[in-house]
């Protein structure tokens, strides 16, 4: 009886036990299939962001470090964490330009801050340009030495917003969601479709990024967003957060209240503290009027320009010599239209002396003035040499006053009135720089075969449309099809050339040859001897940057040599030793764009 109580306390403390830990297990039922799906999205995001086996570790693992396997990550943890882990920023992939993922990491940072200033005060060609784009935006792990993290992303940034090209950072901000400092970014994007008006692309993007920076300014915008597309009650729960912060800004809590419908009394205070305060001054009152100064800021003179807010030229005071400037001036930075500016000058009344001495009587007038009249004689001028003297004239005036732009596409359409032959020889040089041909750069590639670089041996260094697409193995199969092909073109190439005893190589020739032996094609020996080849006299400091391997500092100095210069007008003896940088430094892509466009006669 005793032995079978035992066994009753026994059975009931088992019962016990199996239904505690029943309890315990059956409280979170498991989705293999989802924890499935997590790690997968946890690796991708990892592999994104990090690129090596060390990075790789799940985000989930992160957490627990951060957060002692506590709770879960807030959305600001999530956000740091993300941060932290990008160590590899960019656009491009390095493949895409033969760079490496490790092309600025041993880079002093004193030397590209020192670089990188000296190329912000050059006004870059579009060569310069295409060149520092791949360097600043190839995917790449930051530097190390010499410079921060926050220096280095400020490099990249401020050259986007140098560039204006706004696809690019929209992509660079899509393609880095999660870093920090890129508020600077999100701010000239977003109040640049604002001001031509284009609202929705400024929402659009800050409803792309998830994580945003803390900036009340940001912050203020995305608010702003939400109300424009009728979510009030996310709109008061984002702006009840914000105040939680400490939050203050008086203006902007007023023109909330009166845009969700708290507060109906229309507020004629017009804020210039930021284009945001601008515009919701303006939207937010039905009779709203303003006059633009000349110290008015050019984001707002934009706002006003493509809102249709500026005063119309038929109502301007001539005798407000302060006003026509301004408006000089709007014209300039592409706020007037320059027929606006133009129709202005027509309505200024000059006397028959004035408009028969045009030339000397100018001098006379106040600044704008003398414009108008230069422009009224211009147009009465039938005589080509006294007409494109005015034309000078007018645009020395712009030039002079720092307003050239406002006289930039009619001067190219006056001068493209004007036939060469007629045009005086002290005037030529002005014509031809200021006259705007349209000469494509998409001309065809015309081959010649008595001269090498010219030759169709420069179909080596054509890129297949196709080609960043096509696997691996095959890529390589056609590199072998092509070294052969090319083989078989240069042996004739040179037979003929080494009959023709007149024969001269040009330094092009020796570009053109040395980058096919750079790529592994072999000269016959028997054509060694053809030509002498000759060590590229490349600077001592960009030398040591190859045998460094550091292709992205490298690719700065070129820029930097490169400058203001189109490649295409670059003398001999530098493009030498631009190509053979980049042969050394086995960057082929951009090197062949550079072939294709200063060796092939163009047709």
């Amino acid at each position: 009886m005793k032995n079978l109580k035992l066994l009753n306390k026994n059975n009931l403390s088992i019962l016990l036990i199996l239904i505690f830990f029943q309890k315990v297990y059956s409280a979170e039922p498991v989705d293999i299939w989802n924890l499935e799906k997590k790690s997968n999205e946890e690796i991708t995001v990892n592999n994104e962001m990090a690129g090596t086996e060390a990075e790789n570790e799940s985000l989930n693992s992160i957490y627990k470090i951060e957060l002692g396997n506590t709770m879960e990550p807030t959305i600001n943890e999530e956000k740091n964490i993300l941060s932290q882990n990008i160590n590899i920023i960019g656009i491009y992939d390095p493949s895409d330009n033969d760079l490496s993922i490790n092309m600025w990491k041993n880079s002093n940072g004193k030397k590209i801050l020192e670089i990188v200033d000296k190329i912000n005060k050059i006004n870059l060609s579009q060569d310069a340009i295409n060149i520092l784009n791949i360097a600043y935006l190839t995917n790449s792990y930051l530097p190390e030495k010499n410079i921060t993290r926050e220096q280095f992303i400020k490099i990249k940034s401020d050259w986007l917003i140098k560039q204006k090209n706004l696809d690019l950072i929209k992509n660079y901000l899509m393609k880095n969601i999660g870093l920090e400092n890129n508020s600077d970014l999100i701010k000239y994007y977003i109040d640049y479709y604002l001001s031509r008006s284009d609202l929705s692309k400024s929402c659009e993007l800050l409803n792309d990024i998830k994580y945003l920076n803390d900036d009340d300014y940001i912050s203020k915008f995305k608010i702003y967003c939400l109300i424009n597309s009728k979510k009030d009650e996310e709109a008061q729960l984002q702006f009840d957060l914000l105040k939680e912060n400490g939050f203050n800004d008086t203006f902007y809590e007023q023109k909330f209240s009166y845009l969700i419908g708290y507060d109906q009394n229309i507020s004629n205070e017009i804020s210039e503290e930021s284009l945001l305060n601008f515009h919701l001054s303006h939207r937010t009152n039905p009779e709203f009027k303003f006059e633009p100064k000349i110290n008015t800021s050019k984001i707002i003179w934009k706002y006003l320009s493509s809102s249709n807010l500026l005063e119309s030229i038929d109502f301007i005071d001539l005798e407000d010599k302060e006003k026509i400037f301004t408006i000089e001036k709007a014209t300039h930075e592409k706020n007037y239209k320059e027929e606006e500016l133009f129709a202005l000058y027509e309505r200024f009344m000059f006397n028959i002396n004035q408009l028969l001495t045009v030339d000397e009587t100018y001098k006379l007038l106040p600044n704008s003035e003398a414009r108008a009249l230069l422009y009224q004689g211009i147009l009465l001028k039938n005589d080509v040499p006294e007409k494109i003297k005015l034309i000078k004239l007018l645009k020395d005036s712009f030039e002079q006053d720092g307003i050239t732009n406002a006289f930039d596409t009619k001067l190219v359409k006056f001068l493209n009135k004007i036939d060469q032959k007629e045009v005086p020889s002290n005037y030529t040089n002005f014509y031809q720089l200021h006259l705007k041909k349209n000469e494509s750069s998409n001309k065809k590639i015309k081959f010649n075969n008595k001269i090498i670089h010219q030759s169709k041996l420069l179909n080596y260094f054509k890129e297949d449309s196709n080609q960043n697409n096509i696997d691996k193995d095959l890529e390589n199969l056609l590199k072998k099809i092509k070294k052969d092909n090319i083989d078989k073109d240069l042996e004739n190439l040179l037979k003929k050339i080494k009959k023709d005893k007149k024969y001269f190589f040009s330094t092009k020739d020796i570009i053109l040859l040395e980058s096919l032996k750079s790529d592994g094609i072999q000269i016959p020996k028997k054509y060694e001897n053809i030509y002498e080849s000759t060590e590229a006299t490349i600077p001592y400091d960009i030398q040591i940057l190859i045998n460094k391997k550091e292709q992205g500092l490298a690719l700065l100095r070129l820029a930097e040599i490169i400058g203001e210069d189109q490649i295409i007008d670059i003398g001999s003896e530098t493009l030498y030793f631009i190509i053979s940088t980049l042969n050394q430094l086995n960057i082929d892509r951009i090197r062949n764009k550079i072939l294709l466009q200063v060796l092939p006669l163009k047709v």
